[in-house]
């Protein structure tokens, strides 16, 4: 009989997997823990059993389970599709209501379980995709280009900073106000107040009136 790849027959009508495919089949398993018991409920024995391996085979892959549950809540985030509104305001709204809609969600209170079981450990910081600076400002720096190509920004906007301020102070909100959403007022104030006049402020634009106008 023809076998699959990363499969070996132990004994008759049993298969072991090996390699890729029994991380796979781990990261499926944490995957489903955290979807269904947040990561305080994932546990190693839990995801062994569910994925059909011991856990050594855990351990073997991720030395404990904050780095497990990291892998895994990589693999459930989706990337939303960048807005595109025609307008640089328009699409700085819409990133900060994903970003409220996603802090809010099933799945961002397992980031937020992460994010306080990681504490200062920057190796897992960098490792959740929102927290990711280069992830977090990506986005941020599509609207942006796109503003520069339309007229309505200097290319000098284009700066990692910039980008990120806007959904640096929406998290900043998190944290003050200790809910996991932010009042849409808050997200107009946040673009209107903030984001839009510092982005005005990198360089000339084409001319006054038509970067205001653009803008708004």
């Amino acid at each position: 009989m023809v076998r699959e790849a990363g499969e070996r027959r132990t004994e008759p009508g049993r298969t072991r997997r090996r390699g890729a495919a029994l991380e796979d089949a781990i990261l499926d398993a944490a995957a489903s823990e955290l979807a269904e018991s947040g990561f305080a409920g994932m546990t190693m024995d839990k995801v062994a059993a569910r994925a059909g391996t011991n856990k050594n085979a855990l351990y073997r892959r991720w030395p404990h389970r904050l780095a497990l549950g990291t892998a895994a809540y990589k693999r459930l985030a989706t990337t939303a599709p960048v807005p595109d509104t025609g307008g640089l305001r328009g699409d700085a709204l819409e990133l900060l209501r994903q970003a409220n809609r996603h802090w809010s969600s099933p799945l961002g209170a397992v980031l937020r379980e992460l994010l306080a079981a990681a504490g200062g450990a920057a190796e897992f910081l960098a490792g959740l995709q929102d927290q990711s600076g280069e992830a977090a400002a990506a986005p941020w720096l599509t609207v942006l280009g796109r503003a520069v190509a339309r007229g309505e920004a200097a290319p000098e906007a284009l700066h990692p900073r910039v980008a990120t301020v806007a959904v640096v102070l929406l998290r900043n909100e998190f944290v003050v106000r200790g809910v996991p959403s932010a009042p849409d007022d808050v997200l107009v104030e946040i673009v209107d107040e903030v984001f839009l006049p510092l982005v005005r402020s990198r360089g000339a634009g084409p001319s006054a009136a038509g970067t205001s106008a653009g803008l708004r």
